[in-house]
């Protein structure tokens, strides 16, 4: 699309604009922030593999990063504190460098094939140790780092975006859209290594480097 069909765009910057066009939300809606956790929610984070942490520096810039582990990546603390391990990676720590700028994080919990999704938001610390570590051993491993997170409001997301993604139905997906995480790789980035080297890299390598 050629960014100049931006002159016939009409763009909303006006609050009260927002709302005339999206409506006032449902009291269901509004209301549904919690501010602890419920024992319904600890028992979706015990089951829950995959999380997605949202962070902003302090200059506003944001990164989205996907966390996953066996179930029940987010670990309970108590009613109003939860962690998250961090495991070997590639050490770019994007979303940690944010958190040391502006401690304010968005989570979204993930169900694989449930519709909704559990929504935390809160503020955020990197811890390097602590007693907890012990809890999160997988595989024979601590956790390297923690993110610590003290809630401020929790609520469940409803299903519409699943819904109308299709996302958990296989019939939708198409892996073999694009070319391999190599290939991919190899196309977009400056890298030394050939596609061979890696296909392995991103296959059997990645598969025993994961703890």
């Amino acid at each position: 699309m050629d960014t100049a069909d931006a002159r016939t765009w009409t763009e909303v910057t006006d609050p009260a604009k927002l709302r005339e066009i999206v409506g006032e939300p449902m009291s269901r809606a509004a209301e549904k922030e919690r501010f602890r956790l419920h024992p319904r929610d600890r028992e979706w984070l015990a089951a829950s593999p995959y999380v997605v942490v949202a962070t902003t520096d302090a200059e506003g810039n944001c990164d989205a990063s996907p966390k996953g582990d066996p179930p029940g990546i987010v670990h309970v603390l108590d009613d109003t504190t939860i962690a998250i391990p961090e495991r070997k990676g590639n050490r770019r720590v994007d979303g940690y460098m944010n958190v040391l700028a502006n401690p304010h994080v968005g989570l979204l919990s993930v169900l694989p094939g449930r519709r909704e999704t559990l929504r935390i938001n809160g503020r955020a610390r990197v811890v390097s140790d602590a007693p907890f570590f012990e809890d999160m051993i997988v595989k024979g491993h601590k956790p390297i780092l923690a993110l610590v997170v003290e809630i401020d409001t929790i609520f469940y997301h409803c299903g519409k975006a699943a819904m109308r993604s299709g996302i958990w139905s296989p019939e939708t997906w198409r892996p073999d859209t694009l070319p391999s995480q190599a290939q991919l790789v190899k196309e977009t980035q400056v890298v030394a290594e050939t596609v061979e080297q890696l296909e392995q890299h991103y296959g059997t390598t990645y598969e025993k480097g994961l703890y």
